[in-house]
């Protein structure tokens, strides 16, 4: 009978074996991914011919043994759970649970199993998970027990058990059943969101290493506040508040910049247009969109500022709206960004980014291709726009568009030698095709024009593991991004990921953690912490049932 509707009448267990962990996909991303499931449908009821429901004839009894009558009532209940005669099954159920011998265990767990398979038919939860409990404690590994005391654990809020139950279940079926993966995950995101809520409200909010901000502002070719740094600071002979901000920035002291913004905003200087701006984007750096939010809102209302300083705005509002997973007010907002500045370069570059996260990969080239038009010389975004060519060839599944993208990625590096996100992209792109040495060169040159940036560290790291299989060495490739930048959460994660991977959850919660406290939203957040309990109930349940922890190979 069916596992999520029926009792059960088996004798035994299947045998079982563990493959891959409840992993995480890199960088991005699920937990453990979402699956598609169907319920099974449901068995005819027992009836005269004419539609009406009747109950089921006994059979005259024979001389039987304890273990034999036991067996005959849980048929007759069998009889009663397919009629829909739920109560009548428990009483035959318990029946049977009374008459069997104590040492009947197999059978005794089924019996169990299976009342609480009627009770859950007439939503008497609590009742399921004790009936699937003694179930259990009878027999450890029935996955049908444990799959129904996880469901009815859903039923009562009881979220880490139910997770725990379906761990169970997805590593003693090898991760092949299907609605126990489909639970776990379930599971996963509601319990990732209830604790990077709390988390989240409560962390104190800090601004990540200046690489990271020098990257962010470099994003921009023309922002109207960084890009015209040298223009605000020789042209000033005040001491505004704005242009000490600016000195700030250029000199690298980065935590000086909100508290000056505030106060030219407060005194109600010349600038307060760029400063609202710029204190917008160093609380987006902290993670405070909620404080960065009505400075952008007013800033982008005032229709007699600097186009481009309303534009890059916009642009700042969609990506927070896409942060927070409104994809179409993201678009929305920079439809509007494209309406106001129509030739800003940066809006068709952060558009194109956003529909490659949405796997528009069309719309994102023609974004890219817009945005090299208007600025040639923006390496950045030239690379980009090669790379999406890439993606579309990989969607179109021809080899002639991936051989002529690759080449373009090439010609890109020898037009902008000095920017490593053509050369790292290239790398991936190499990666992707097998060419491992060849992409851990280019990852290497990438490494070399930006010697303070972790993540192509961290990239050469999973290089190896896809080339070498060498989890050793790419460890210490990882590690040595935390050198350079200790607050590299993305680090982090994959360090947390690939203990998965090998089977060391406790060190993979470890790792996580960290990547936790350094989250900038609430939604990376969310995801990560759905990383870290995913180990926690795998360690939990691998320890319970004395297995080897699942292990994944690299791939």
């Amino acid at each position: 009978m069916e596992a999520n509707a029926s009792p059960s009448s088996e004798g035994g267990l299947s045998k079982w074996q563990i493959a891959v962990a409840i992993g995480a996909p890199l960088a991005v991303g699920i937990a453990v991914g979402a699956y598609y499931y169907s319920k099974s449908g449901a068995e005819k009821p027992v009836g005269d011919g004419n539609g009406a429901q009747t109950e089921p004839k006994n059979e005259p009894e024979s001389i039987q043994t304890p273990a034999e009558k036991a067996q005959s009532s849980k048929s007759k209940g069998n009889k009663f759970f397919k009629a829909g005669l739920y109560e009548k099954a428990i009483k035959f159920y318990t029946e049977a649970i009374d008459i069997a011998p104590a040492d009947n265990k197999q059978d005794l767990s089924t019996f169990y199993q299976n009342r609480a398979a009627a009770q859950e038919q007439l939503k008497l939860y609590q009742n399921v998970i004790d009936d699937c409990s003694k179930a259990l404690d009878l027999n450890p590994k029935y996955v049908k027990a444990l799959f129904r005391r996880a469901k009815a654990y859903e039923n009562v809020n009881e979220k880490m058990k139910c997770l725990e139950d379906t761990t169970a279940v997805c590593i003693l079926e090898g991760f092949g059943h299907q609605q126990g993966m489909f639970l776990a995950d379930k599971m996963l995101k509601e319990l990732g969101k209830e604790r990077a809520y709390q988390t989240y409200k409560d962390r104190q909010p800090t601004l990540p290493s200046g690489q990271f901000i020098r990257s962010y502002f470099s994003s921009f070719s023309n922002d109207g506040i960084t890009s015209d740094a040298d223009t605000y600071t020789a042209q000033e002979e005040t001491e505004s508040a704005f242009v000490k901000a600016v000195q700030s920035f250029q000199n690298g002291e980065y935590p000086l910049i909100i508290d000056l913004c505030t106060e030219e905003i407060t005194n109600e200087g010349q600038h307060v247009p760029q400063a609202l701006l710029l204190r917008s984007s160093f609380l987006l750096l902290k993670g405070q969109a909620p404080d960065a939010k009505p400075d952008l809102d007013r800033l982008i209302a005032m229709e007699d500022a600097d186009k481009k300083l309303r534009a890059n705005a916009l642009i700042k509002r969609g990506s927070m709206h896409m942060q927070e997973g409104n994809a179409l007010d993201a678009m929305d907002v920079f439809a509007t960004a494209v309406r106001i500045d129509p030739d800003n370069a940066d809006i068709y570059h952060h558009r194109g980014q956003l529909n490659l996260l949405l796997d528009k990969v069309d719309d994102a080239v023609k974004d890219f291709e817009k945005c090299k038009s208007l600025n040639p010389e923006f390496g950045l975004a030239y690379a980009q726009y090669c790379y999406a060519r890439y993606r579309l060839a990989i969607m179109h599944q021809s080899p002639m568009e991936m051989q002529e993208a690759v080449k373009q990625l090439e010609d890109c590096t020898t037009k902008f030698p000095a920017c490593a996100e053509g050369f790292a992209l290239l790398a991936q792109a190499l990666n992707d095709q097998g060419q491992f040495q060849r992409a851990d060169d280019n990852f290497q040159k990438a490494i070399a024009i930006e010697p303070d940036n972790p993540t192509a560290h961290v990239h050469r790291g999973l290089l190896q593991l896809a080339w070498k299989k060498d989890p050793a060495v790419a460890l210490q490739m990882i590690n040595k991004a935390l050198e350079i930048d200790d607050r590299c959460d993305f680090a982090y994660e994959t360090l947390g990921t690939i203990e998965v991977q090998r089977g060391n959850l406790s060190a993979a919660q470890g790792h996580f953690e960290k990547s936790i406290m350094l989250a900038r939203t609430e939604i990376e957040m969310a995801h990560l912490y759905s990383l870290s309990i995913a180990a926690e109930a795998q360690e939990k349940v691998t320890q319970k049932y004395a297995l080897t922890p699942p292990k994944q190979p690299f791939m």
